[in-house]
């Protein structure tokens, strides 16, 4: 899907009739800084209200992070101001992550502090969801199912069982997702290294992908000219103001590419595990008035004081503590627990070791062995943006083992 232009299909007796209705256009923004503030907040107001609309059982997953935290604090505030109860809240972590979290650049702290700073703030009904290895690792197929495809491995299963628990109570969640996108929250924002890489911001490492494949097949496939072909195909349909300053010009790019291709994948992931489920799942972050706003917005306004997110924190300052204010940006939790690397280094080894696995085929085994070898330590960069380290990536090659043998599709190359 190209987010600068949205386009619908009719089909009838004399062909197929494609329609745009939707295009991102780039334009001046005029207005004051206390007006964009103003007007950030209204749009926030108001399609959180919106969203809140349900005649079936409705949620918020709250993490305790800057966007799922605004989400509870201004439904919070809308249903307790109109007599209406406030929606429970709900979050997911994994056995022994408190004994065994490793902080990262990605990843400097887990939830549960700020958790419990928010649902004391605004005395919701709080569910902490808990998965188990196990399970986890058993709802790889599941999760692969649901997507159709090989998708971020633990990241899908543990998203489609905090789902499954979700939807034992409610039939509606909201969730904090595109926030990032929009107000720029990922650090390849930032990272000089990511903006000068001519490449995707959250995939630098090309070469490290493509030794996966065995070498005869890796020959045969331009992985990097693809890459630069979609890459500089994006940017072409970039419009640009005249008055544009570099930086805005320089972040415009990032920021389309991050909403034209990752906001995509984590959207229709989302939309995947929780309709697995039949649970509805809303973004409140991507309506489409914000996201238009947000486009044209300055860069040393959109990123206020050189913080991602920067001013999107100005705007709630005085709606939630300072903490939350405050905290650094935190992804969508993953299993640290060792259990869960032996149990997925143990599911790869017998793949590995089955000459008739499909996957056998594809992959550069003495790499593969290398990886296992080292816990995942030699595929040193993420497999997919800042999440999927070394237990991930074994996750994913067992997923697409699953889907070749599910789905058999034909390799021709």
């Amino acid at each position: 899907m190209n987010l600068s232009q949205l386009t619908f299909g009719v089909y009838n007796r004399s062909g197929l009739h494609v329609e745009q209705y939707w295009k991102l256009e780039t334009k001046p923004v005029h207005d004051s800084f206390s007006e964009i503030c103003d007007k950030v907040q209204f749009l926030l107001d108001d399609s959180i209200k919106r969203q809140l609309v349900s005649d079936v059982p409705l949620c918020l997953m709250l993490s305790g992070g800057l966007d799922s935290s605004i989400i509870t604090a201004y439904a919070s505030n809308y249903c307790r101001s109109n007599g209406l109860p406030v929606p429970d809240t709900y979050s997911v972590d994994y056995v022994d992550n408190d004994k065994n979290f490793v902080k990262s650049d990605f990843q400097p702290n887990s939830d549960n502090y700020y958790i419990d700073i928010m649902t004391k703030e605004f005395g919701t009904n709080h569910h902490s969801i808990i998965i188990d290895t196990p399970e986890l690792a058993d709802a790889l197929k599941d999760a692969m199912i649901a997507r159709d495809l090989p998708g971020m491995a633990d990241v899908d299963s543990s998203f489609l069982l905090f789902c499954k628990h979700i939807k034992k109570d409610a039939s509606v969640v909201l969730s904090g997702e595109c926030s990032d996108e929009i107000f720029a929250g990922y650090p390849w924002f930032f990272r000089e290294d990511a903006l000068n890489s001519n490449t995707f911001p959250w995939s630098i490492a090309v070469s490290e992908r493509q030794n996966l494949l065995n070498p005869d097949l890796s020959k045969k496939i331009k992985l990097k000219e693809y890459i630069d072909f979609r890459y500089n195909e994006s940017l072409s349909k970039i419009d640009f103001c005249d008055d544009d300053s570099f930086d805005t010009k320089e972040k415009r790019k990032v920021t389309f590419l991050t909403m034209n291709w990752f906001m995509q994948t984590l959207l229709d992931r989302s939309d995947r595990m929780s309709m697995a489920n039949g649970l509805e799942l809303r973004v409140p972050f991507c309506d489409y008035r914000l996201v238009e706003y947000l486009w044209n917005i300055p860069w040393d306004i959109k990123a206020l004081n050189g913080r991602e997110k920067g001013l999107l924190r100005y705007v709630v300052k005085d709606l939630l503590p300072s903490e939350i204010v405050d905290r650094k940006k935190s992804p969508y939790p993953k299993t640290h627990n060792p259990n869960y690397l032996s149990k997925i280094k143990g599911m790869l080894e017998t793949i590995i070791n089955t000459p008739n696995a499909p996957i056998c085929s594809i992959l550069n085994k003495d790499y593969i062995l290398e990886i296992l070898k080292t816990d995942g330590k030699a595929f040193t960069r993420p497999w997919y943006g800042q999440l999927m380290t070394g237990p991930q990536l074994m996750a994913y090659l067992c997923q697409v083992n699953m889907w070749l043998e599910t789905y058999k599709p034909k390799i021709l190359v």
